[in-house]
């Protein structure tokens, strides 16, 4: 007997299964929180943690170094957009100072099978995205700010998600180790 010749493209079937199980996460965040500001925050603090684990895999998997300046910044999280969610993001609006960018994201991968209701649109659905951004930033020393400045489900053409330095962060030593 022969195996059945039906494949699947796993990268399609990952990247439903991402967006069907974040949904469900919101959805029961949702029923368990009743303020979509709360659970604005919460996916925005769970992004953060997931980002504080992310740039290990990351700096493993890419073997890269320290970031030269906020350019360079960019051009990793746009790869890491590339390795963990399969979308190659456009960095744009650059502030004059350099210290501000832009993430466009045509197709988000977490938007794809959603649509939010009306009582639901102050909701900020891909929170967990900056948070993953600060979290991770804030591991190699970087500390940003990050939020959603457009998003596909509520109406736009693109998500953007911007990011904004704020200051290098010291190495600190732990109490009592000098």
């Amino acid at each position: 007997m022969s195996r059945s010749s039906t494949r699947f493209d796993t990268k399609k079937v990952n990247s439903e299964l991402v967006t069907l199980t974040y949904g469900a996460l919101v959805a029961q965040m949702i029923k368990d929180l009743d303020n979509t500001d709360d659970v604005s925050k919460q996916l925005e603090r769970l992004g953060y943690n997931m980002g504080v684990r992310l740039i290990e895999d990351f700096l493993a998997k890419t073997g890269t170094g320290r970031c030269l300046d906020l350019k360079d910044t960019a051009d990793k999280i746009q790869t890491a957009f590339r390795m963990y969610l399969g979308v190659q993001p456009n960095v744009t609006n650059w502030s004059p100072a350099g210290d501000e960018f832009s993430f466009m994201l045509d197709n988000n991968p977490l938007t794809e099978l959603v649509e939010l209701p009306d009582d639901l649109k102050g909701l900020r659905y891909c929170n967990i995205i900056c948070g993953v951004i600060r979290g991770a930033l804030e591991m190699v020393q970087l500390d940003v700010q990050s939020w959603i400045v457009q998003d596909q489900l509520r109406g736009d053409t693109s998500t953007e998600v911007r990011v904004k330095f704020i200051r290098r962060l010291e190495d600190a030593m732990p109490a009592g180790e000098d």
